[in-house]
C-alpha cells in the first residue's frame, strides 16, 4: 500500500539521518557548542535498514541519507550497499559536507549511491571557515574533485545563502558549478533551533538570488524535478548545469510535498516545520521480528501530516531542534 497523508499527497522520498554528529559546526545549523546524542539513543545501522525496507515496501521510491555528516558514521558505505539493493528503490542519493569524499567518493559509487548534494557556502577559505566555524575549504574542493571522477550520475552543490555572510558570492558560485559541470541549488535559511545571530538581518530571498543571476545570465524554467522541493532554471550555454532554488520563506512548496524525515533517533517527523513525530524506534524495539506494527502505526500517523509549515523569521524559532538533528 502507498503511503498517502490526510490531504491525499502521496509520500514517494524519504530523508534518513544516519547521525547527529559533525566534522563542521555551520552557524545556520547548530551551535558552537554541542552536546550529541549518546550512541545508545541512536539506531543501529540494522535498524536504519530495517526502515529503509519498510518504506520502501510502502512505496518509497527515493531514500537520501543525511546527517549530520553521513560519512562519518562508521559502516555507512556497507549501509548504502545494502540499501540500494532493495527491491523497488529507484534512487539511493546523499547530502554531505564533501570532507570524507576523497576517500570515500568511489566506494560509495560502486555501492549504489547515485547522486549527491556537496555543501558549499563560500569559496573564500576564510569566509569558509568562518561560516562552517571550523572546516577547510581545501578538503571541500577536493572532495568534489573527487566525486567528479567517481562517476555519480549528478552532483549537486547546496549553498545556504545569507546577507552579510555569503549574499556577494552568488555570482562566483554559480560560476563555479557552470566551469566544474555541476548543478547548484540556492537555499533560503529556516529557523530551526536556536544557532545565535539575527536571522531576520542575514536572511536571503531567491527572488533576489535569482536577480542576482539574472545580472549576468539569462534564465530559462526547467520543469525538471529531483524529487525534493528545489525548482529548476537553466543557462542555454551550459546544458550540463542545472541552477535550483529550495524557498521555503518566499515561495511555499508543501502543497506538492512528498517527503518524510526519521532522524537518527528514529523519530519519524510529518514536517521539517512541526514537532509532531512518531518513535519508529521505540515500536521497533518492541516489535523486533513484526514489520507490521511499525507499517500500521507510520500510515496511521500520516493522516496527521500538518498541510503546510508556518516559517518566521523574527523572535524564537517554533521548532527548537537543530537542523543537524532534524536531519540535513
Amino acid at each position: 500500500m502507498d503511503l498517502k497523508d490526510g490531504f491525499g499527497r502521496r509520500i514517494n522520498y524519504l530523508r534518513l539521518s544516519v547521525t547527529d554528529r559533525c566534522d563542521f559546526r555551520c552557524l545556520y545549523c547548530m551551535a558552537e557548542k554541542m552536546t550529541f546524542l549518546p550512541r545508545a539513543q541512536i539506531l543501529s545501522l540494522e535498524e536504519l535498514y530495517r526502515l529503509a525496507r519498510i518504506f520502501v515496501g510502502q512505496g518509497v521510491r527515493k531514500i537520501r541519507l543525511t546527517g549530520g555528516e553521513p560519512l562519518i558514521r562508521p559502516g555507512i558505505v556497507e549501509l548504502c550497499h545494502d540499501i540500494a539493493k532493495l527491491s523497488g528503490l529507484e534512487e539511493l542519493v546523499m547530502t554531505t559536507n564533501g570532507t570524507q569524499l576523497t576517500r570515500l567518493a568511489t566506494p560509495l559509487a560502486e555501492a549504489g549511491v547515485k547522486r549527491l548534494n556537496i555543501s558549499l557556502d563560500s569559496l573564500d577559505p576564510i569566509r569558509f571557515k568562518t561560516i562552517t566555524r571550523i572546516g577547510n575549504l581545501g578538503h571541500v574542493l577536493q572532495g568534489i574533485e573527487s566525486a567528479q571522477k567517481a562517476g555519480f550520475q549528478r552532483i549537486k552543490l547546496n549553498c545556504v545563502v545569507m546577507n552579510g555572510r555569503n549574499a556577494d558570492e552568488i555570482l562566483n558560485l554559480v560560476d563555479f558549478a557552470l566551469s566544474n559541470r555541476l548543478d547548484i541549488s540556492f537555499i533560503e535559511e529556516m529557523p530551526l533551533g536556536r544557532v545565535g545571530g539575527l536571522r531576520q538581518e542575514r536572511f536571503c530571498s531567491n527572488d533576489e538570488v535569482r536577480a542576482k543571476i539574472e545580472e549576468r545570465y539569462s534564465l530559462i524554467h526547467s520543469a525538471e524535478q529531483s524529487g525534493g522541493p528545489a525548482r529548476y532554471v537553466r543557462i542555454p550555454a551550459y546544458p550540463h548545469s542545472r541552477i535550483g532554488f529550495i524557498s521555503p520563506h518566499s515561495q511555499n512548496f508543501c502543497s506538492s510535498c512528498n517527503r518524510l524525515r526519521v532522524t537518527v533517533e528514529g523519530r519519524l517527523l510529518l514536517c521539517l516545520g512541526h514537532e509532531k513525530a512518531l518513535d519508529l524506534k521505540q515500536l521497533m524495539r518492541r516489535y523486533p521480528e513484526s514489520d507490521g506494527r511499525v507499517i500500521d502505526a507510520i500510515h496511521t500517523v500520516l493522516a496527521q501530516k500538518p498541510l503546510r509549515h508556518e516559517f518566521s523569521l523574527s523572535g524564537d524559532p517554533q521548532v527548537l531542534r537543530f537542523m543537524n538533528v532534524s536531519g540535513g
